[in-house]
């Protein structure tokens, strides 16, 4: 599929940040409408699932403000995908396929390992992000050695637990073999749904790969649930405003889409530029891509 880079209104997340555009329309006045280049095409190829159109991907561009390092491009290639009949667990055995494939002959892969978000905090950090609150956090990145940036507030548990996972724990996932992270807190599950784990805890059917301390994708469960979507794009947004972040113009087209129906599926976005430096032994992304950002 090939869906829409601009749009009038967008996947409201807490710490994305699509690029704003002014667009002129004849008839409109000559006052400039706002619009946003995509994070993710995941609002028109869930239209799309919703309208019936069976498996789906693309390959194509995406944009996200405020992103630029060495494994970073306010510009990127994202391949996307989306499997109706598939939960997360599904999807990760067909991540684990391509990332094989695609690395054959550059990189030895081997098998795909699988660790729940618990897990990875309880070896890499010494402490349980389900359970431990945002005191108990800061004291581990204490005890760890990680620089705290200055406007991370105290009480902001999620701020902490990225913190420490970007920090600590990524750079020592996936050293050996592709490693999938899956069962993140409810409150970063964003776009998947919830659902309660052996344990007890509520946690987001979502998931993410890394491979020699690179993420290279973020995958979901897909919530269907519209009323559901509809208040965690709220809060998001609510959150963005409490950060000093403008609020952002809910995608209501996805909210109808999702009301409508969307199929029981799992979807996943991979990081292209990022395989592509696995595949050459970069370092960094600018040595990945033709164009780096600034020229």
């Amino acid at each position: 599929m090939e869906t829409p880079l601009l749009a009038r209104a967008v996947v409201v997340e807490e710490t994305i940040d699509p690029i704003p555009c002014r667009v002129r329309v004849p008839g409109s006045g000559d006052v400039p409408l706002d619009a946003w280049l995509v994070a993710s095409p995941e609002a028109s190829m869930k239209r799309l699932l919703a309208a019936g159109s069976g498996p789906i991907w693309q390959l194509g561009r995406a944009f996200r403000d405020g992103e630029r390092g060495a494994k970073h491009l306010p510009e990127f290639t994202i391949l996307e995908w989306y499997r109706p009949g598939f939960d997360h667990h599904a999807l990760m055995a067909e991540v684990g396929d391509l990332l094989a494939t695609l690395l054959d002959g550059f990189v030895t892969v081997g098998s795909a390992v699988k660790r729940t978000y618990r897990k990875v905090f309880q070896e890499h950090a010494g402490i349980d992000p389900h359970t431990a609150g945002p005191a108990d956090l800061r004291r581990a990145a204490e005890r760890l050695g990680v620089a705290v940036p200055a406007g991370l507030a105290a009480e902001d548990r999620d701020g902490w637990l990225d913190l420490l996972l970007v920090a600590a724990i990524e750079p020592e996932l996936g050293r050996e073999a592709p490693l999938f992270v899956f069962d993140y807190p409810a409150s970063q599950a964003a776009l998947a749904r919830v659902r309660r784990d052996e344990g007890g805890t509520i946690v987001g059917e979502r998931f993410e790969l890394y491979f020699r301390g690179l993420e290279l994708a973020n995958g979901y469960h897909e919530l269907a649930d519209a009323a559901e979507q509809e208040r965690r794009f709220e809060a998001a947004n609510r959150a963005r405003v409490a950060a000093g972040r403008p609020a952002l113009p809910i995608d209501r087209a996805l909210l109808a889409a999702l009301a409508a129906g969307l199929p029981p599926c799992a979807g996943v976005a991979v990081g292209f530029d990022r395989i592509v430096m696995l595949a050459c032994g970069a370092d960094r992304i600018d040595d990945a891509v033709a164009f780096p950002f600034e020229g």
